[in-house]
């Protein structure tokens, strides 16, 4: 079986199936030219995406609560259990119609197994269409977006005016102001219930400067239901090894005379 911990090894396109099936139901078959849901669970077995056909459904049935207008249930008894991967998808490809989003899954299933599925034709993909399916497989945007979601279940967050301070680089992810504190929040994810981590230079310096108001904030356990761990003070209450990182030779290109 496909299964890497409790992660099946593609695990990202079949989330992207089971959101494509709960979305756009027929719909979304009839892009890959089928009429019956039962016909593409088989594809996606025969082209080696999924185990079995339940593997299939069962990612359907994953997303189904969250798209209501379908009429499906799904794992409705699960609640909101697993709607983080529905938030990541909507912020990703969110805005895609029918077809747009097929067009995403073929490509990826094209790239997945070129050779065994001959009949589906590569479409090909904008740029920021691959862009996008690359920040799909990473742990920490993901983390992200949990913790966006999710930071007022922190008690130390609770009720917080958040500001989003990433593209700033400067050593933590978000700025979180509760009451007369003011907490830098940097975000980790681990796919596991366990795992390590790593702090860059910048991070770690600004954990020093801070102190009890900086936290490592961790999203475990992203492959199933997301745990958060949270540590105050990483740099005093957390043991971390120094590690002198050879810095690689970045080339640029320079313009032989002004402009």
């Amino acid at each position: 079986m496909a299964i890497t911990g409790n992660r099946h090894v593609n695990y990202e396109i079949l989330n992207l199936i089971g959101y494509g099936l709960a979305k756009f139901s027929d719909d979304f078959i009839k892009q890959f030219g089928f009429t019956i849901k039962t016909a593409f669970y088989n594809f996606c077995v025969e082209i080696g995406v999924a185990d079995t056909v339940g593997t299939v459904k069962n990612r359907m049935d994953l997303f189904d609560p969250f798209f209501p207008e379908n009429g499906r249930m799904g794992w409705w008894q699960k609640g909101d259990a697993y709607i983080h991967r529905k938030v990541f998808i909507d912020s990703l490809f969110g805005s895609e119609d029918v077809k747009g989003f097929a067009n995403i899954v073929k490509a990826e299933l094209r790239a997945l197994s070129p050779i065994s599925i001959p009949k589906i034709r590569a479409p090909k993909l904008k740029p920021i269409a691959k862009s996008r399916f690359k920040q799909l497989q990473k742990t920490g945007l993901q983390a992200e977006m949990f913790f966006l979601a999710n930071y007022n279940s922190i008690e130390m967050f609770e009720g917080g005016l958040i500001e989003d301070a990433r593209l700033f680089g400067d050593g933590y992810d978000f700025q979180v102001d509760k009451n007369k504190n003011t907490f830098l929040a940097e975000i980790k994810g681990i796919r596991e219930k366990r795992g390590k981590l790593r702090l860059t230079e910048k991070e770690y310096k600004k954990a020093e400067e801070y102190k009890d108001d900086y936290v490592l904030t961790v999203v475990s356990n992203l492959n199933d239901i997301p745990i958060f761990k949270i540590f105050r003070n990483p740099a005093k209450n957390l043991a971390f090894e120094k590690k002198d990182i050879l810095p690689r030779m970045q080339i640029e290109y320079h313009l032989i005379s002004a402009i």
